[in-house]
């Protein structure tokens, strides 16, 4: 059904329009489009908007409150609470007997399904809201011309048909364009294809190319959502929002989201709970109507039991705790862009991170340039050569390119490019690892400027300049050149090599051949300290079982410097190089004890990151480069900042709004916490229904009346509820905060088996209270003895919050939060009183005598006694505990 759906959905894609867009020759192409080179004008781009909407797929539009309502009754327990409401119906109003009808069952669990749909609803809305707000925090933008103006950075919502837009290396493309010129881009379409590799595009037509029923083949179209590799490019949008290819494919799959292993966990509870529900209500039900006789009251009691088998707070609770978390998280500079991000945030056990900005200061200043053989820290020829590179490439500038043009400034040298002009361009890729600009004098004379890494540029040099002459580039000066190169990355500096080839024979469209036979002519130094704080983060993440690893593209020496410096063990270091030449067994092996990873390609860090899922580590990622999208996508928890490049935002799960180890700690803290307090709800939940129902089955067993009547039931129930409705308040304890915390849906069973059947003890124990010491022991006392039960029973689920919520001594070594504290006492006083109110008259109960409360202090205080000794043994039989 779904494959039908997406597959009619994406027929109704415009692939004419498309195919129109391709073939339209470069001449004419502007007007078809109704546009100019020098782009819209304020009035036709506010015309456009609201005639095309914003440029916005599906997935980003604003969820509709009425329909947010309805889902919110849409959940197996409320399923189970409507069919009792209708039973009810049935029993109580129509089948009844004329001026007995009783609307008590019917509005008391009406109230507990409207209760918790309408809390659900506001959670989820609140959420939702927040969610909104906060991704209004992160933005991803395009530069786009209009008016004729220089280029203007707009948000991508704002685009229209006809906006002229410039992208170059790390942009997100914002929406289905036209190329109308392109310099050496290569895209990736693997979000809409799933092929890795990057396709070249180009602004001619191609011969051939253009048959219909390939339309992602197009190599004049990009398409929204793709991402540019390298190079440049200019185009012409002519689809935005829903009318795009992702557009069409979005609407398909709105609102699906894959099952985290917590929701399958919250799954698998919901139905063990509602099969219990399954085999007991019949149990139930058979046992009271072959012991008492009415057959009637026994069905209406299994009922009143199914109720209070139901834990109908269940998806309030979670949406609370999750938009809660999200809320809190914000307030410490961590946007969750999907609230089931949480629960892998708190269970992360491995860090994986780049080192740039992370563990240093993202603020690289340029501290040297050296010549070729070392001999001068300042040659200013390297650094008006480095500042062409830089100046006039229109790529992506990476942070070292920034230093270049800083470090001009200040020494007011800008005017040195007036005497030049870019004549062509070679991009930087992630292969090369450099990029190239060939500029030309006032005297007509052009050259080929290379900067890049240390290595590559080695490799492409013959020649060495220095001592003002050049000389044949010999193995002693390359060995020579590479020792310059390590001792200042030992320094923690990163070093780029810069070379040129003058008197060239070509005038246009240089490639990347045309980088050979360059002639050496020096070194940039760059520095980027560490960050004050990272050592501090490390130390404390690691003391919160989160083991930092380093995965970066730089070389060996700098990472490791850098790594030490911040009190990361550089004993175990491997190099991308290194990796690949293992097999897979001695990769699983070298991923498991290796905490810096260095020369990595983008691709090797996804690899490494596989390699640590194998392994059963819940692994997040902390990346903001283009070469890190792919180890976002395939992390756990991928995390990026708000000043990463667009498609680093779009594959991250979590977005940090301050490049900081410091604000990530927060942030799984935050998480943590948010999942200690669903799982505790669900332990208490699962255990205390597990509890009642042994209860319920020895008193249908051996009484000669209900122990209860349905009444009792549903508002003790009720009760319990309101009690639990706190829960998202409480605090957790600083021990179950050490440790990543992982979703084990075993482990339930196990708990609910040796922590349930407690309170079934002390519930006996009350029955023969009743039954012996106050002789509630005939059908005439049966009011008593339900009095008994209902305060006990109530009290009894009440103090279980407090005793499952730590492994400590509740009370005395860990208190609940106020709001849960001052929740369930005061509704534990409300149990006490209503026996004693008219209320408690008009429902069949009565005043319990004043010996019956010592009684009820000793079973209570006995009870908190086994099970805090149960629960030690649990903790040392299992070390678990919530």
């Amino acid at each position: 059904m779904w494959k039908k759906k997406k597959q009619k959905e994406q027929s109704s894609f415009n692939t004419e329009k498309v195919f129109l867009a391709a073939t339209q020759p470069l001449g004419s192409v502007f007007s078809y489009f109704q546009t100019c080179r020098i782009g819209l004008t304020s009035e036709e781009v506010e015309k456009r908007l609201a005639r095309y909407g914003k440029n916005e797929v599906e997935h980003e539009q604003k969820k509709n409150p009425f329909s947010t309502f309805i889902k919110a009754f849409i959940n197996p327990f409320i399923g189970v609470l409507t069919g009792l409401v209708v039973i009810s119906f049935f029993l109580d109003i129509l089948l009844a007997d004329p001026g007995e009808q009783d609307w008590t069952a019917i509005i008391i669990i009406s109230t507990m399904v409207i209760s918790s749909a309408i809390l659900r609803f506001y959670q989820e809305w609140k959420a939702n809201l927040s969610s909104e707000a906060l991704l209004k925090m992160v933005t991803n933008t395009c530069y786009v011309k209009r008016s004729g103006t220089s280029d203007e950075e707009i948000n991508i919502a704002n685009l229209v048909p006809g906006d002229i837009v410039n992208i170059a290396a790390g942009d997100m493309i914002p929406a289905d364009i036209r190329i109308t010129e392109a310099k050496d881009l290569f895209v990736s379409q693997s979000s809409l294809t799933g092929e890795s590799d990057p396709i070249e595009k180009h602004a001619e037509i191609k011969e051939g190319k253009y048959h219909k029923g390939s339309v992602i083949e197009l190599d004049n179209i990009c398409f929204m959502g793709s991402n540019v590799v390298s190079g440049s490019a200019t185009g012409i949008v002519f689809e935005t929002g829903n009318n795009t290819y992702l557009g069409t494919i979005a609407k398909s799959i709105a609102g699906h989201r894959a099952a985290t292993a917590f929701d399958k966990g919250i799954s698998k509870v919901s139905f063990l709970l509602i099969r219990f529900m399954l085999v007991m209500i019949p149990f139930v039900f058979l046992v009271n109507g072959l012991t008492k006789g009415d057959w009637l009251e026994a069905f209406i009691f299994a009922i009143s039991v199914a109720v209070g088998l139901t834990p109908e707070m269940l998806p309030m609770i979670v949406t609370a705790n999750l938009a809660k978390g999200a809320v809190a998280m914000s307030k410490k500079k961590t946007i969750v862009k999907d609230l089931n991000a949480i629960q892998n945030f708190g269970a992360m056990n491995i860090l994986c991170t780049d080192k740039t900005g992370t563990l240093t200061c993202d603020q690289i200043v340029l501290e040297k340039y050296i010549n070729a053989d070392g001999s001068s820290d300042n040659d200013k020829r390297i650094l008006r050569h480095a500042y062409f590179n830089s100046f006039f490439q229109t790529g992506l500038k990476n942070l070292m390119d920034k230093a270049i043009l800083s470090h001009i400034k200040e020494l007011g040298l800008e005017y040195l490019k007036e005497d030049y002009k870019k004549v062509d361009e070679i991009p930087f890729d992630f292969t090369r690892r450099r990029m190239s600009v060939v500029v030309e004098d006032k005297q007509e004379k052009r050259q080929i400027i290379t900067k890049g890494a240390v290595e590559e540029m080695l490799e492409i040099c013959s020649h060495a300049e220095f001592d003002g002459s050049v000389h044949p580039f010999t193995s002693a000066l390359k060995k020579k050149a590479q020792e310059i190169s390590l001792q200042m990355n030992k320094q923690g500096m990163r070093v780029l090599a810069i070379a040129h080839k003058s008197y060239l024979s070509k005038a246009s469209d240089f490639c990347i051949e045309d980088e050979q036979d360059m002639v050496l002519i020096g070194f940039l130094a760059f520095l980027d300290p560490p960050k004050q704080s990272a050592a501090r983060a490390i130390k404390q993440l690691h003391e919160y079982g989160i083991e930092v690893k380093i995965l970066s593209g730089d070389n060996d020496a700098v990472v490791q410097t850098i790594a030490r410096q911040v009190g990361i063990d550089t004993g175990n270091a491997l190099t991308g190089i290194e990796l690949e030449a293992m097999n897979e067994e001695q990769q699983h092996k070298a991923v498991r004890e290796t905490t810096v990873f260095s020369k990595l390609t983008p691709m090797q860090k996804t690899q490494i990151i596989t390699l640590l899922q194998d392994q059963q580590n819940t692994v997040g990622f902390l990346g903001d480069g283009i070469n890190d999208a792919a180890a976002l996508r395939q992390s756990d928890i991928g995390i990026s900042v708000d000043s990463a490049v667009d498609i680093a935002k779009e594959s991250a799960d979590i977005i940090l709004l301050e490049k900081d180890l410091m604000v990530l700690e927060d942030g799984v803290l935050e998480g943590r916490k948010t999942f200690g307090n669903i799982t505790k709800y669900i332990k208490m939940t699962a255990s205390s229904n597990f509890g009642n129902m042994f209860s319920v089955m020895a008193a249908s067993a051996f009484l000669p009346f209900l122990p209860m009547l349905p009444i009792h039931l549903l508002i003790q129930n009720l009760l319990y509820d309101i009690s639990q409705t706190t829960i998202p308040f409480d605090r957790m304890d600083a021990d179950y905060l050490k440790s990543p915390r992982k979703w084990e849906a075993s482990d339930l069973s196990r708990f609910m088996v040796f922590i349930g059947p407690i309170s079934s003890i002390f519930d006996i124990l009350t029955y023969l209270v009743m039954w012996y010491v106050f002789s509630c022991n005939s059908i005439g006392q049966q009011t008593l003895f339900q009095s008994g039960w209902f305060i006990e029973g109530l009290l009894s689920q009440t103090l279980i919050v407090h005793m499952i919520r730590t492994r400590k001594i509740p009370f005395f070594q860990s208190c609940a939060s106020w709001q849960v504290t001052g929740m369930t006492f005061l509704v534990m006083a409300i149990g006490i009183l209503i026996p004693f109110s008219p209320i408690g008259h008009s429902i069949g109960l009565e005043p319990l005598p004043l010996s019956y409360f010592p009684w009820l202090i000793g079973i209570l205080l006995s009870y908190c006694i086994l099970t805090q000794i149960i629960k030690n043994w649990y903790i040392k039989r299992f070390v678990k505990w919530l």
